[in-house]
């Protein structure tokens, strides 16, 4: 028997209807909540993830000094990171985040471009966390004495594996991401708390290494306030610490709130998310405290540098060298999966970030508000980082944390802000040096490794490009997602009866007065030869925000001197005469009318004038659109132009 044969164009009708349509895989944030602690889960495979690698970067950058510096860097996590986020949760309980909170206070066309650029710092964050995150669970597979006889020299392979796979996981939804998420940050801090554990015995076993350790403080570093200040001066090194904080705001939309929660007061998931926050950030201080304090005493200060065996995997030679092959395998396996799993919490980010902002701005197809699409160009930009570093943990450090850094001040600035604007004087200047902290701690990464805003910037350009692009081609969408007509703008058009609806396109000038309409009306019936027993009535659009892509059109009706007028406020005139015409076409079943005049002028100038301020060539734009809008010549609202 002879299978049938499915046509290509059946194969891709297949495809289409599985990348658009997410049927019930719980990508939507909005479909399913969670218990808090279980989105701190998602969010602190990402966070506590870096245990993997902060103790062995603090101890490199710091020598001796590490558990002070690492203190440093608990008191900015405490007493700056912290009371910024919960501030973020309470003030964009939605998810919005920092990016949104600042988009307010910036309208038109600089406040898109500044979210975009905000986004490019976003997306460097999250794609390096998710292409480091990965490189580092395989350099944790490569180093393991089990397997680095036959897996040396396959970083690169063995890191696009991984990439890939957690691509495969958010293709299956988030449902199982979360689950997963819990599962492995779970076993990831137990078995760090038993190494903990063990390496503190160690010490108060051998009080000489204890020993050893404070001379080596007082013999390099001098006074206390001298290993103060050092440690302060040493903090940007220990920044990659912090990550995590964004993306638990990212994420706010998955936790579960109070039965009494509305979707404009929230109250019960603002309560929960800051439990997330706080839990996360006490749980993290306590590791990396105590994991510095063991690491820096128990591990030799050469076996941190390139080449040594605890190089990037601090705990894992303690691991090792104290509770044996055997434990430090389970150690090695936990570390790996929850390294390579520290992506799903930036690939969440990625997926409520990009789909509120930028097909809102029609600044990316209508297929990047699906998920499944999303997640297959997020895996291809990072196959791409992977190859470009070479799966290099430490090539894509300074990019992570100028990500992280940059977002964080954004949120920092965003706080002091909305703090100022609720006249608040004292939140402001509180919020404001801390926002200060986070400036010295980005300037200070941005010195020292000029390669992370180097990539930002690449980010950044790619996406103000493909926006750019995506908005110029999108731009003669219909754009209007609805119609509303006052009473006296209903009244307008139910007193034409059976007639056509007939409307005279005009600019209105300062001080409109009856003979203007007198005059436009005339000259419009002469040239299109209609008698006086044909009613009129005038349009006039008013733009407000051009940047704005998607609106809804309110129509209000004013009489002046006996003439008729329809006024509208949208972000671009050809778009509301589209949507207002076949609104009408399709409340009275008749098809309307609207009279136009030629504009003179270059045509280049006036394409300019329709991206960027919503006018231009009124006429051939609104004809345009309407011929997207609706494809039956038949069915289409005519259009009249003389002059």
């Amino acid at each position: 028997m002879v299978s049938p044969i499915i046509p290509p164009k059946q194969h891709r009708r297949y495809l289409t209807h599985w990348l658009l349509n997410e049927d019930r895989d719980g990508a939507d944030e909005h479909k399913f909540k969670h218990p808090w602690w279980q989105v701190m889960c998602l969010t602190g495979v990402d966070y506590f993830s870096t245990l993997g690698y902060q103790p062995g970067i603090a101890a490199l950058a710091a020598g001796a000094l590490s558990p002070f510096a690492t203190l440093i860097l608990i008191l900015v996590t405490l007493f700056a990171a912290l009371p910024i986020y919960r501030q973020v949760a309470k003030l964009s309980p939605h998810g919005e985040g920092s990016i949104a909170m600042l988009e307010r206070l910036l309208p038109w066309w600089q406040g898109k471009l500044f979210v975009l650029v905000l986004l490019g710092f976003a997306a460097t964050d999250f794609i390096i966390t998710i292409t480091l995150s990965a490189a580092d669970a395989t350099a944790h597979l490569v180093q393991n004495p089990l397997f680095s006889g036959f897996l040396q020299g396959q970083a690169v392979p063995l890191t696009l594996i991984l990439v890939a796979l957690l691509g495969t996981v958010f293709l299956k939804g988030f449902q199982e991401a979360i689950g997963l998420a819990v599962i492995l940050v779970a076993i990831y801090l137990t078995l760090n708390l038993v190494v903990i554990g063990v390496g503190g015995y160690q010490i108060m076993q051998q009080p000489t290494l204890l020993g050893n350790w404070q001379r080596a403080l007082t013999t390099t570093q001098g006074s206390p306030w001298m290993m103060i200040g050092l440690s302060i001066w040493l903090f940007p090194k220990l920044a990659l610490g912090l990550s995590g904080f964004e993306t638990g705001a990212a994420v706010m939309p998955l936790v579960q709130g109070s039965p009494d929660d509305t979707e404009k007061h929230p109250t019960g998931r603002i309560r929960n998310t800051h439990r997330l926050l706080t839990t996360a950030a006490l749980i993290m201080s306590f590791f990396l405290l105590t994991s510095s304090v063991i690491t820096t005493v128990l591990i030799p200060a050469a076996e941190f540098k390139p080449g040594g065996q605890a190089n990037g995997r601090a705990l894992a030679y303690l691991a090792h060298r104290y509770l044996g092959s055997g434990f430090g395998t389970l150690y090695d396996l936990s570390t790996i999966a929850i390294l390579w799993f520290a992506g799903a919490s930036a690939m969440a980010g990625l997926l409520n970030l990009v789909p509120r902002y930028l097909p809102r701005y029609g600044m990316a197809p209508e297929w990047a508000g699906a998920v499944r699409p999303l997640v297959l160009v997020f895996t291809a930009i990072a196959f791409a980082v992977t190859l470009v570093f070479d799966a290099n943990v430490e090539a894509q450090g300074g990019a992570y944390a100028t990500g992280v850094l940059v977002l964080m001040s954004s949120a920092a600035v965003a706080v002091t802000l909305a703090a100022y604007h609720r006249g608040s004087k004292r939140g402001a200047f509180g919020f404001g040096l801390i926002a200060l902290v986070f400036f010295y701690t980005t300037i200070a990464n941005m010195i020292e490794r000029p390669d992370g805003i180097r990539i930002a910037a690449l980010f950044i350009a790619a996406i103000v490009v493909t926006s750019l692009i995506s908005r110029v081609f999108r731009s003669t969408e219909l754009r209007v997602t609805g119609v509303e007509l006052d009473d006296t703008a209903r009244q307008f058009i139910d007193q034409l009866e059976a007639q056509p609806v007939r409307i005279i396109a005009h600019r209105r000038e300062k001080g409109a007065n009856a003979l203007e309409y007198q005059l436009k009306e005339q000259e419009v019936r002469e040239d299109s030869h209609l008698p006086m027993s044909q009613p009129m009535i005038f349009l006039e659009v008013q733009v407000f925000d051009a940047s704005v892509f998607i609106d809804v059109i309110r129509v209000k009706g004013v009489e002046v001197g006996g003439y008729r007028i329809l006024r509208v406020r949208s972000s671009a005139v050809p778009n509301a005469i589209a949507a207002l015409l076949l609104y009408l076409r399709d409340q009275t079943g008749i098809l309307p009318h609207v009279y136009f005049e030629w504009v003179e002028g270059n045509p280049v100038q006036y394409l300019l004038r329709f991206i960027l301020f919503g006018e231009g060539d009124v006429p051939l734009v609104t004809r345009e659109v309407l011929r997207k809008a609706e494809p039956d010549p038949l069915k289409r609202p005519r259009i009249h132009v003389s002059g």
